[in-house]
């Protein structure tokens, strides 16, 4: 009994050793893990947004200039000249305000850390007109009399775009330095007044300078500067902003100053005014990253 036992017991604990060895040789059913390639860097693709911040003027005058273009005599080149000097200076026009709008771009990584890309955007400019006003009484060439002079100006940016180019280095894998430029365009504004007279004039003489003169265009210039923008969330970044344009100078025609003995025209002055649209733009803005055009995630078996 105690044989049959064993024999038994041997028998079975050899089949069970056959079938795990079989069993072992057999073709697994389980599939390998999938292959997944790296995924494509975040910062490639489209991006779009929105920007708000402040923008001042770095040109900060507006200046006007008073030529004799017509002299009857020469008793009468004094006068023209006096009322020339007195005729030219400048006026402050340091004005600042809001800016704000959206943008949108292309970027492309490349050699692990690199960025390049292209953005273009346009802000509107709200309070950012900067006006002043000078008087002088200057002595004119006569005993007694004086020349008295008031001009007042103002400038404004209406609104700015950009269209520039981005070249830029991850710091870190979310975090962004760059330097960015090119081209600017903006609707600009100027208007001065000009007057000028001899309150105290001899009777039957009469000087006199009254008129405003205004330039408004689309100008186009140039831009250059830098910012660092932080990938804080997927396809989410935020970023702040430097930009410095500069949209050329601009010199308009203001007044006609004449000055007359009754009907006798003695001289005749011309004013003209200059000032340049150039600033400063400090930003911070928010950006979608849209990641069009990636690469799939293709699973191998």
């Amino acid at each position: 009994m105690m044989a049959h036992k064993f024999l038994t017991g041997a028998v079975m604990a050899l089949a069970f050793a056959t079938g795990s060895a079989l069993a072992a040789d057999l073709p697994s059913l389980k599939a390998p893990p999938a292959y997944l390639p790296p995924p494509p860097p975040a910062w490639t693709g489209f991006h779009a947004g929105l920007n708000a911040g402040g923008a001042w003027n770095a040109s900060t005058g507006t200046s006007f200039a008073s030529a004799p273009f017509l002299i009857n005599g020469a008793g009468n080149v004094p006068w023209a000249a006096s009322a020339a000097i007195t005729g030219t200076g400048s006026v402050s026009t340091n004005g600042a305000g809001f800016i704000g709008g959206g943008q949108l771009g292309y970027d492309v990584q490349f050699n692990g850390g690199f960025l390049a890309g292209i953005e273009t955007d346009i802000q509107g400019v709200a309070g950012s007109n900067g006006a002043a006003a000078v008087v002088t009484l200057a002595p004119a060439p006569a005993p007694g009399l004086n020349l008295l002079t008031s001009v007042a100006s103002g400038k404004s940016l209406d609104f700015l775009g950009t269209a520039r180019g981005r070249l830029g280095y991850l710091v870190t894998p979310t975090l962004l330095a760059y330097a960015t430029g090119g081209l600017a365009y903006g609707q600009a504004t100027s208007t001065t007044s000009f007057f000028q007279h001899v309150p105290n004039d001899f009777s039957g003489f009469l000087l006199l300078g009254a008129s405003q003169g205004r330039f408004s265009q689309t100008r186009v210039g140039w831009t250059a500067g830098g910012g660092l923008e932080w990938m804080f969330w997927p396809q989410w970044s935020a970023k702040i902003e430097y930009l410095f344009y500069d949209l050329g100078a601009a010199a308009y025609p203001v007044a006609i100053t004449t000055d007359w003995q009754l009907t006798n025209l003695l001289f005749a002055n011309a004013t003209q005014a200059r000032t340049r649209f150039d600033g400063h733009v400090v930003r911070v803005g928010l950006n979608y990253h849209f990641n069009w055009g990636a690469a799939p995630v293709v699973a191998k078996y």
